[in-house]
C-alpha cells in the first residue's frame, strides 16, 4: 500500500513539473484582446493605432515589429521572445512624445480606448522600454528606409490577469529615400548602405560590402575601370535606397557592360588578379554621367539639397557618436 501512494505522488509530481514545463514564458488569457491598424508612415517609422478590448489596456501594451521577409521566413509566424530580428515596445507610463497634441497622457488604456504610436520614432519616448531588432540598435530603433514591416501587439497583464492574446499582424512599409548622395558618403556611411543592395554585382563579379569599401579606396591610377565603379557603386547605392532611376538606368546598364567586358577579372584591390583595366577615355561617358546623377545634376536632385530627404535624428546620432 504505502509503495502504492509512493508510486502514485511521484506521478503527480512528475506530471506537475511537465505542467510546469510546458506554461509559455508569458501566459495568455484574461485581458481582452485590443485592434490593431496602421496609418501614416514615414522613412524611417510607422504609426500604429491601438484600440483595447472591452477590458482596456490598465497595464499598458506591447508592440511587436519584424520586417515582413522575416516574417514569411518564419512561416508567417513571429519569433519566441527576445529573438534579435524582432523589435518590441513595452507601453507601461507617461508619453512625453505620442501624445497626440496632449490627447494622451498615458499609455494605460480604458476601455475601447484607442491610441496611435509611432513605431521607429521611440528613441527619446518616456514611459516605453523598447528593444529593438539588432540591425536597427545603431539608429535607437529606427526602421529601415523603403522596407515592408509586419506588427502586432498584446494588453500587458496585471497582478490579476494575464496579458491578452496577440491581435492581428498588419502590414505596413517605410517610404523610400527619393534623392541621391555621392560616391564619398557611401564610402564614408557604410551603415547606411541598405542591405538589398548586398552583396553587388559589378560587371560579372559579385562584391561584398568590405570589398565594395575597398574599391572606393583605390586610387584610379589611370585606370577606367575604378573610376567608373566608383560611380556606378554610389549610383546603385542610390538606387537601392528608392532614388528614382529613369534618368540614370541606361548609363548604369552601359556601365555595367563595359564592366562584363574583363570577363573574370575583378576591380582592384579584390582578389590577387589579374585585374580588370579599362582607359578613361572609353568610360569618361558613363563616369561622367553617373557622376552628375550621383551628385543630383540630373535625376531628383542631391539628398542635401531636399530637405525632405534629410537624415533622420537616428541616424545622424549613429553616424556622429
Amino acid at each position: 500500500m504505502t509503495a502504492r501512494y509512493a508510486s502514485a505522488l511521484v506521478a503527480v509530481a512528475t506530471l506537475g513539473a511537465a505542467l510546469a514545463f510546458a506554461v509559455p514564458a508569458r501566459a495568455q488569457g484574461d485581458m481582452d484582446t485590443p485592434d490593431i491598424g496602421s496609418a501614416a508612415n514615414g522613412i524611417a517609422r510607422t504609426s500604429v493605432t491601438l484600440t483595447a478590448g472591452p477590458s482596456g489596456a490598465p497595464a499598458g501594451f506591447t508592440v511587436w515589429w519584424m520586417k515582413e521577409s522575416d516574417y514569411i521566413a518564419n512561416g508567417n509566424s513571429w519569433f519566441l521572445y527576445g529573438d534579435p530580428r524582432q523589435g518590441e515596445a513595452y507601453f507601461w507610463g507617461t508619453p512625453s512624445l505620442n501624445t497626440n497634441g496632449g490627447q494622451y497622457t498615458t499609455f494605460t488604456l480604458a476601455p475601447n480606448q484607442s491610441i496611435t504610436v509611432q513605431i521607429g520614432d521611440l528613441a527619446d519616448e518616456s514611459g516605453v522600454t523598447v528593444t529593438s531588432p539588432s540591425a536597427d540598435a545603431s539608429t535607437g530603433a529606427e526602421l529601415e528606409y523603403g522596407t515592408s514591416y509586419v506588427f502586432c501587439a498584446f494588453a500587458n497583464g496585471t497582478v490579476q490577469t494575464y496579458q491578452s492574446g496577440l491581435t492581428l499582424t498588419v502590414q505596413s512599409a517605410t517610404q523610400l529615400v527619393n534623392c541621391t548622395f555621392t560616391q564619398g558618403y557611401w564610402k564614408t556611411h557604410p551603415s547606411a548602405w541598405p542591405a538589398s543592395c548586398l552583396p553587388m554585382t559589378l560587371g560579372n563579379n559579385s562584391y561584398t560590402q568590405s570589398e565594395l569599401l575597398a574599391i572606393l579606396g583605390q586610387p584610379v591610377q589611370g585606370n577606367g575601370s575604378i573610376s567608373l565603379a566608383h560611380q556606378l557603386i554610389a549610383a546603385k547605392l542610390n538606387v537601392c535606397q528608392g532614388a528614382a532611376s529613369n534618368a540614370i538606368a541606361s548609363a548604369i546598364a552601359s556601365a555595367q557592360a563595359q564592366l562584363a567586358a574583363c570577363g573574370s577579372n575583378k576591380l582592384k584591390p579584390v582578389g590577387a588578379g589579374p585585374y580588370c583595366s579599362l582607359t578613361t577615355s572609353s568610360t569618361d561617358s558613363n563616369t561622367n554621367a553617373l557622376d552628375n546623377f550621383n551628385n543630383g545634376v540630373t535625376g531628383p536632385g542631391h539628398c542635401g539639397d531636399t530637405p525632405a530627404a534629410t537624415s533622420t535624428w537616428g541616424r545622424l546620432k549613429a553616424i556622429y557618436r
